[in-house]
């Protein structure tokens, strides 16, 4: 658990589902005079499902940080990795969150927790109040210097060679995205196998550690060792190169006739369903603050390659329940 100071109260305050423009600024006023009715009273604990140093591990504690440096709160935060249960654990936690408690409780989720939680439990969105989606994510494979493989096309030839590669990556998402990689290959699963670990960190050191041939990984988890040249890119899983030390990479469409495979992770804060209307109103527009600094932007978007999608509450809400929606019809097939 790591604490984080926040500002005193003389701080400076710093495509899918989305209500209209007009809706947007009326329901924006009216969270504004809510928010202006309350304030956090007591330290505020923000739960992050994954390991330390994984995407969504840096994305809570970036938040926290600009919360801080622009006095957003006048209270402490208190950064808290669950990971227990694959991460159930401290999604049930929130969900059940009740009293005073309930408007001091943040919790981290992206689209690979929810598909976990969707799959695997019965806890449901309506469990939760949607604060705002912050952005999107998107991942690549990498491998290391002195791996077996140099790029992504000796990967393909050595499965369809009839040779087993094992790839690793995180839960939901990055299994749901090698899912998809799987079927546009056209490769049989036992010869390219995948291990799905508690965090993208927890992958990347499986890789640094030469436990598997190459890893699915996001960004903001693996910039670093790219800059130290532990890391090195061989596919987008995008329909666009990215920008920086990672544009080495290619698309899939560039090795061959493939279409390009992606499954953008969505990145959200959300909180117990039990949060009064004023709180969600409070920490929505503190979030919304979030979204519009040059913390946020250039030194989480532009820093991690990732894209700013910010949404309110409503909207937050309107494309978490289409996504759920959706997801659980998959489920059904």
């Amino acid at each position: 658990m790591v604490l984080v100071g926040c500002g005193n109260d003389d701080g400076e305050k710093a495509d899918k589902a989305s209500p209209s423009e007009a809706s947007l600024t009326s329901e924006t006023s009216s969270d504004s005079d809510d928010a202006a009715a309350w304030a956090p009273s007591q330290n505020v604990e923000f739960i992050v499902t994954s390991s330390a140093g994984g995407g969504s591990d840096i994305f809570s504690r970036t938040i926290t940080d600009i919360m801080t440096k622009e006095g957003l709160c006048s209270e402490t935060f208190l950064v808290n990795n669950k990971t227990d249960g694959n991460g159930e654990v401290g999604r049930y936690q929130v969900a059940n969150t009740k009293g005073d408690k309930a408007d001091h409780t943040l919790l981290s989720m992206n689209s690979g927790d929810c598909m976990d939680m969707l799959s695997n439990t019965d806890n449901r969105l309506e469990n939760f109040k949607t604060l705002a989606l912050m952005a999107v994510d998107k991942q690549l494979v990498f491998v290391t210097p002195d791996g077996k493989y140099e790029n992504f096309n000796q990967i393909i030839d050595t499965v369809q060679s009839g040779k087993e590669v094992i790839v690793g990556g995180s839960k939901g998402s990055d299994v749901a995205t090698f899912e998809a990689l799987l079927k546009e290959l056209n490769v049989d699963g036992d010869l390219l196998k995948y291990i799905a670990y508690d965090s993208t960190s927890e992958a990347i050191t499986a890789i640094l550690g030469n436990h598997i041939d190459m890893v699915i990984a996001k960004p903001a988890a693996s910039k670093q060792y790219v800059e130290s040249e532990s890391l090195i890119p061989i596919l987008a899983l995008s329909d666009e190169r990215f920008d920086g030390n990672l544009g080495e990479a290619p698309t899939l469409s560039e090795l061959g006739d493939y279409a390009d495979v992606q499954v953008p992770v969505w990145r959200s804060v959300v909180a117990p369903g039990e949060m009064s209307d004023e709180a969600a109103a409070y920490w929505s527009e503190a979030l919304k603050k979030v979204s519009e600094s040059d913390g946020w932007i250039s030194g989480y978007l532009e820093k991690n390659a990732l894209i700013g999608d910010y949404m309110s509450f409503e909207e937050t809400t309107a494309y978490l329940e289409a996504f759920q929606e959706d997801y659980l019809k998959t489920l059904e097939e």
